[in-house]
């Protein structure tokens, strides 16, 4: 799916298709949807991909390997912060565990809501915003249209695809990206395969 969105955008999009001859392709990213993919998006959150590798990794360890819900809630504060994580995303963390004990969330049934209603239901959860959400559905889900449009790297990626001087805000990368859609999700994809290939860090 995602060779082939981006090969579609690049027919029509002359950006889009520069770029592509110089990046080339990105490989799929893509998860196993449920608790233990959403709990390593809440770790991963305004960390470097080594940093958040490194604690995700720890994190499993406190946990013997199993990231299920009852261990999260069986586990004390100071084992969860002994792995690196901060205070609020242990928090953050077991807040999801107890909504999906109490039967409050029920990621099993995410699939089956549109965007705005699933970015709802997650969102619920203390420390899962917009952006959270948003990448759930996109790399757990596999969602093609989803546009994590706070993203900052997507930001300046899209800046530099564009030969802009100034990054677009938000709101202005939803109207830059309109036309791609069904395939807005595949392309932020690219964009970040993109953005890791074409210069400087934000």
């Amino acid at each position: 799916m995602l060779e082939r969105a981006i090969s579609e955008v690049a027919v029509y999009d002359s950006h889009v298709h520069s770029a592509l001859t110089i990046v080339g392709m990105p490989e799929p990213r893509q998860a196993a949807p449920g608790f233990a993919s959403l709990v390593r998006i809440l770790v991963g959150q305004q960390l470097s991909i080594k940093a958040a590798a490194s604690i995700h990794t720890k994190f499993v360890h406190a946990l013997d390997g199993d990231v299920q819900p009852k261990t999260v809630l069986s586990a004390s504060q100071d084992e969860l912060r002994a792995a690196g994580l901060s205070y609020a995303k242990t928090r953050y963390i077991k807040a999801l565990a107890s909504m999906i004990e109490d039967g409050a969330l029920d990621l099993d049934a995410i699939p089956a809501l549109g965007e705005e209603q699933a970015t709802g239901a997650l969102t619920q959860v203390t420390g899962i915003g917009p952006w959270t959400a948003q990448i759930y559905l996109l790399f757990c889900e596999g969602r093609a249209d989803i546009w994590p449009a706070g993203d900052l790297a997507l930001q300046e990626a899209l800046r530099r695809l564009k030969a802009r001087d100034v990054r677009p805000k938000p709101a202005e990368t939803i109207n830059l990206v309109e036309p791609w859609r069904p395939w807005r999700g595949a392309m932020a994809i690219f964009l970040w395969h993109y953005y890791a290939a074409s210069g400087a860090p934000v």
